[in-house]
């Protein structure tokens, strides 16, 4: 899938099988459900599920608990705008083969 077909997905009631935790927590993020993208990054322990919860804590603009979550996966915070890493992170993880 691609990151066009991701965002086509938007559309559906549910994510399309097959995603991993991480992938379905952007697509529940997008689709505005916070709480529920939350809990998939949360139940995923992979470096990937650790980086979409900093996503989501930076988001949520809880900026201490995102920097614990970019550092457990390794990552600097990004300074840019929120739509951008969104777009980034679901590029790099469709990109990943299982995430």
């Amino acid at each position: 899938m691609d990151l066009a077909a991701f965002r086509a997905s938007l559309t559906q009631n549910a994510p399309p099988p097959g995603l991993g935790l991480p992938l379905q927590a952007l697509w529940w993020d997008a689709r505005g459900d916070w709480d529920r993208a939350h809990a998939c990054a949360q139940d995923d322990k992979s470096a990937a599920g650790s980086l979409i919860h900093a996503y989501l804590h930076r988001k949520e603009g809880d900026l201490g608990n995102a920097g614990y979550w970019y550092a457990r996966a390794r990552r600097a915070m990004p300074a840019g705008p929120l739509e951008a890493e969104w777009e980034d992170l679901a590029g790099e993880l469709l990109a990943t083969p299982a995430a």
